[in-house]
């Protein structure tokens, strides 16, 4: 999951930002456009963001995901609690976009063959030391969402948890993908952002609850370096954007969740917070499966 934040409103200036991590340090990042980019360059720029942001962003929100827990989104949904991907002991899954992979191995620990793919070597290198320390390893894959290197028909279930789905240019490719190596009734849960928060500006306070731009404007976030070359870059889908995705992919929609703030919940995740969360929601979550 990500807590990067959403664009602003303004196509043409270059916008600074308010705060630097270390990985926009270590990227040389100065600020944030409203630009086209290829999937090339998403795809270098966001491999190179998540290397770079991995250790801050395990340290920062580590605990919040466990390191063998199947935690959906900021609100803190649980797989155990929702059981969105149905019975998985025995099933073989692939979580695209694993991160350092606590989903994975709770799926694994709960009698699943789990493949994690991600896109950054340096989330999968954390994966292979929290492997070490649980003792429950699974099967790691470096590679694009939008390029699954996987036969067709080789998994049960695919799931993703705030992982590669809203760091692609064409997440339209991923849901084919994925619908090609599902086999026949196998299920896709992935969760993002909820679309309808690309309008507001990215704080989780007052300042977070005002419209700054429009729904329909679908030109990504991106983050420049000085050379205007991206660092880090994030594409928004419409609700119905999404729909037409997976239904082009031959899939079927079977629900829609969109989950609410737990009231005893008062941790900030980024731009997730009790004030937002009451007001509207921050993620959502597709459950699909392959026709």
């Amino acid at each position: 999951m990500t807590d990067a934040p959403q664009p602003g409103h303004d196509d043409d200036r270059m916008t600074p930002l308010g705060s630097h991590c270390s990985a926009e340090a270590v990227l040389g990042t100065v600020g944030v456009v409203k630009q086209l980019v290829s999937v090339a360059e998403t795809v270098e720029a966001n491999r190179r963001w998540w290397d770079a942001d991995a250790a801050d962003y395990l340290a920062e929100h580590g605990d919040f995901l466990g390191p063998a827990d199947f935690v959906w989104c900021p609100e803190g949904l649980r797989e155990s609690d929702a059981g969105l991907l149905g019975e998985v002991v025995g099933r073989r899954v692939l979580e695209v976009g694993c991160g350092s992979a606590p989903c994975a191995r709770w799926l694994a620990a709960h009698g699943a063959q789990v493949v994690g793919l991600d896109l950054s070597a340096a989330m999968l290198l954390h994966a292979v030391r929290a492997a070490r320390e649980t003792g429950i390893s699974v099967p790691l894959v470096q590679a694009d969402a939008g390029r699954l290197p996987f036969a067709a028909g080789s998994f049960d279930l695919a799931c993703s948890a705030f992982g590669a789905v809203p760091f692609v240019a064409d997440s339209a490719e991923v849901m084919r993908e994925v619908a090609r190596v599902l086999r026949p009734g196998g299920r896709w849960v992935f969760a993002v952002t909820h679309p309808l928060r690309w309008i507001f500006p990215d704080d989780p306070g007052e300042a977070g609850l005002t419209v700054a731009q429009s729904y329909f404007d679908r030109t990504p976030y991106v983050e420049v370096d000085g050379l205007r070359k991206p660092t880090y870059v994030e594409h928004h889908r419409t609700l119905g954007d999404r729909v037409r995705e997976i239904v082009a992919a031959g899939l079927v929609l079977e629900d829609l969740i969109e989950p609410e703030w737990p009231p005893d919940l008062h941790r900030e995740w980024g731009q997730w917070s009790p004030l937002r969360g009451a007001l509207f929601p921050g993620t959502a979550i597709f459950c699909c499966r392959r026709a």
